[in-house]
């Protein structure tokens, strides 16, 4: 019976989750669907864009790159995602300074761009990937605007320099696609990459992910 219960445990328990990312965005994100992760590993890469490379396949890439830097044990599951503004062909990453964030928000202003988010989970030597795209549009920004946002400092480390969940969302009118796409980490996407590397996904909804 002994044996019996402990191999019943051990078709039971939950993988490790290793989030990839020092994101308290993403963090906070897995909360509302009730997934803590076991440990919190932000890899250190190179973010450099390829020559012509596109924002697409830059964000894939990006989370590729971490969930293979992430150091992990065989049954673990890493999870890591990038977050890449386009405006075109161009890719909007984190401004290096507020000078470089004014510059972004006076490309976005008054125009349609695209959020793109990417992520790869990672469990042995299987790697899933999904990406979600959506689509802002930024209202006509005057200088007073663009400078208060740079005063309140929520631009510093956000691609694009800005984030919607922030005081941005006074920017954004419209916007389709996925709210938590744009924040960085698509809910819907993240849970079916989640399930399909076994972690369960169900059980941290009802709160029974111990």
């Amino acid at each position: 019976m002994a044996d019996e219960a402990r191999a019943q445990g051990a078709q039971t328990a939950r993988p490790r989750l290793i989030l990839g990312s020092g994101s308290p965005r993403r963090r906070e994100l897995l909360a509302q669907i009730g997934i803590v992760p076991d440990d919190i590993r932000a890899p250190d890469i190179d973010e450099t864009p390829a020559k012509a490379e596109l924002p697409r396949p830059y964000c894939t890439r990006m989370a590729q790159e971490k969930a293979a830097a992430v150091p992990a044990e065989d049954d673990d599951i890493v999870l890591c995602a990038d977050t890449t503004v386009a405006l075109g062909r161009r890719i909007l990453g984190k401004p290096a300074d507020a000078g470089e964030a004014a510059a972004f928000l006076y490309a976005l202003s008054g125009r349609r761009h695209r959020v793109i988010t990417a992520m790869a989970v990672r469990r042995g030597g299987r790697v899933w990937t999904r990406d979600s795209v959506s689509t802002v549009r930024m209202k006509s920004l005057s200088d007073t605007e663009v400078n208060a946002y740079l005063s309140s400092g929520d631009w510093q480390g956000k691609a694009g320099g800005y984030a919607i969940q922030g005081p941005a969302g006074a920017f954004v009118p419209w916007m389709q696609g996925s709210f938590t796409g744009v924040v960085g980490l698509p809910l819907h996407e993240t849970a079916q990459l989640l399930d399909a590397a076994g972690y369960p996904v169900a059980r941290a909804i009802a709160g029974e992910n111990t």
